[in-house]
């Protein structure tokens, strides 16, 4: 069994579901309302970037991918990606972004919305902005090299490096472990 995460500082607590991802509602690469609903009963990963990022971004799309291509046959697993660059991430940037890194739309959503509901749910809803835990500081930009694995009831039940290999492969291995929890 996965330990729940229920807190930023990322402390794994055993049988203790506390937290759970908030109501949200964004526009994914081909204009769909995505909300919470889009992911009831569902495992999913989420992370977070920007289209035009130069460094960690293009790491973390093709390490996502590669999560795509591993768990494309299987219905129960999506992927999420938020963009926090939303002023610059509309709808058709993204979806030439999803086209680039052959993006299966039915298995994983690039969205965009509103800034402060992206950032708000970074912060609160994924635990997604180490700066922001130290600093509190709202208009610093948000970069966060994590994936979030969120079991089918919205619970965190882990965190990985996107950009680390090793840590693809241990994702992996505890998808497996969660589609087997009841």
């Amino acid at each position: 069994m996965l330990p729940y995460f229920n807190g930023a500082d990322f402390t794994p607590e055993w049988n203790t579901p506390k937290h759970k991802i908030p109501e949200f509602s964004f526009v994914n690469q081909n204009g769909e309302t995505i909300n919470n609903n889009t992911f009831k009963g569902k495992i999913y990963i989420a992370d977070f970037f920007f289209t035009s990022c130069p460094g960690i971004c293009p790491k973390l799309t093709t390490n996502m991918k590669t999560l795509q291509d591993t768990f494309e046959k299987d219905a129960d697993i999506l992927l999420l990606s938020h963009t926090v660059m939303p002023w610059r991430d509309s709808i058709p940037v993204l979806k030439k972004y999803a086209e680039k890194y052959d993006v299966n739309s039915s298995k994983w959503h690039l969205v965009t919305g509103d800034k402060d509901e992206l950032y708000n749910i970074a912060r609160t809803g994924y635990f997604a902005d180490e700066d922001f835990t130290k600093t509190q500081d709202e208009s610093n930009f948000i970069h966060t090299e994590n994936f979030i694995l969120v079991d089918k009831k919205g619970h965190i039940r882990g965190v990985y490096n996107g950009t680390l290999p090793v840590d693809i492969e241990r994702l992996k291995r505890h998808v497996e472990i969660l589609k087997r929890e009841i």
